[in-house]
C-alpha cells in the first residue's frame, strides 16, 4: 500500500532580506517521513494557490506547525496589541477554515504551536497575547541564547487526564516536554478538551469533542527529535496511523 500523503503547512519567509519564500521546518519533514510513514507534501501558507477542497483531495492528514507570526485576535474578537507580535493572515485564512473542514469530515489533523492555537480559534476559542505576562505563569518563550539543543531541551512536565487520550497514548499521566511559545489557550472553544497541562496551568494538549477522526494537539514541539523521544514517537506514530486509515477509507479516532 501507498504511503498517505501528509500536508505540512508552510510559513512565509523572506531570503536575504527580500526575495519571498514558503518553507517548512526540516523537522517536521523528517517526523512525519520517517516516523509517521508518511510522504511530506508541503502546503503553502497562503489560501491562493490551492482551494480547501482541492488540498484535501490531495492530502490524507495536515500537520499544522509552530511559527513566528500569531494568529490575527480579530479572529477571535480582540484588537491587535504590541504584545501580539508578529502576524500572517494568509496563513489564517487557510488554516481556520482547513482545520474546521478536517474536524467536520474526519481527516487527520495534528497541531503543534501554533497549528495548536490556530485550532483552538478555529474551534472558537481564545489566545492569551503572552503568557508570561500573567500572574503566576512561567515563561514559556524559547531561551534567547544557545544551540538548537539547548533551545529545543525538555524543560517542563506536563501532566494529562487520567484515561483520557494522551494517557493512553503515551502510557504515561506525566511527561517532559519542551516549550518555545509565547502566547496560550485563554478560552477553550466550545469543543476543544483540554487534556494536558504544564504546573503552572497553561494548556498543552487538546483534542476536539465529539469529532469523527484524530484531532490530537500539543503546545510543544514534539518534531524534535521525534524519531527517538518517547512522548513525540507515539504522537506522530499515532497520527501516521490514523492518516493511513484515511487513506484507505476508514476513520481512526483517538479520544
Amino acid at each position: 500500500m501507498a504511503r498517505p500523503v501528509v500536508g505540512i503547512i508552510g510559513n512565509s519567509y523572506l531570503l536575504n532580506d527580500q526575495y519571498p519564500a514558503q518553507a517548512a521546518g526540516t523537522m517536521n519533514v523528517h517526523a512525519v517521513a520517517a516516523v509517521s510513514d508518511a510522504i511530506p507534501f508541503i502546503v503553502p501558507a497562503d489560501p491562493s494557490p490551492a482551494t480547501i477542497d482541492e488540498l484535501m483531495a490531495t492530502c490524507d492528514g495536515f500537520l499544522f506547525t509552530g511559527g513566528r507570526p500569531n494568529v490575527h485576535p480579530s479572529e477571535y474578537g480582540e484588537d491587535p496589541t504590541d504584545a501580539h507580535g508578529e502576524f500572517d493572515t494568509d496563513r489564517d485564512a487557510l488554516v481556520l477554515p482547513l482545520i474546521r473542514a478536517c474536524v467536520g469530515r474526519g481527516q487527520p489533523i495534528l497541531g503543534l504551536c501554533r497549528g495548536f492555537q490556530e485550532v483552538n480559534v478555529a474551534m472558537g476559542g481564545s489566545l492569551y497575547p503572552e503568557i508570561r505576562d500573567l500572574p503566576g505563569r512561567d515563561n514559556h518563550r524559547m531561551p534567547p541564547d544557545g544551540t538548537l539543543e539547548e533551545k529545543f531541551a525538555l524543560r517542563h512536565e506536563v501532566t494529562f487526564t487520567a484515561g483520557g487520550p494522551f494517557h493512553r497514548l503515551m502510557g504515561a499521566e506525566r511527561v517532559m516536554t519542551n516549550s518555545l511559545h509565547g502566547q496560550g489557550i485563554k478560552t477553550a472553544g466550545p469543543r476543544v478538551v483540554v487534556d494536558g497541562l504544564a504546573p503552572d496551568g497553561t494548556a498543552e494538549a487538546i483534542y476536539i469533542a465529539d469529532a469523527p477522526g484524530f484531532t490530537l494537539s500539543v503546545q510543544w514541539h514534539p518534531e524534535w527529535n521525534a524519531h527517538i523521544d518517547p512522548v513525540s514517537r507515539p504522537l506522530f506514530e499515532a497520527f501516521g496511523a490514523a492518516c493511513r486509515d484515511w487513506a484507505a477509507g476508514a476513520l481512526r479516532k483517538v479520544s
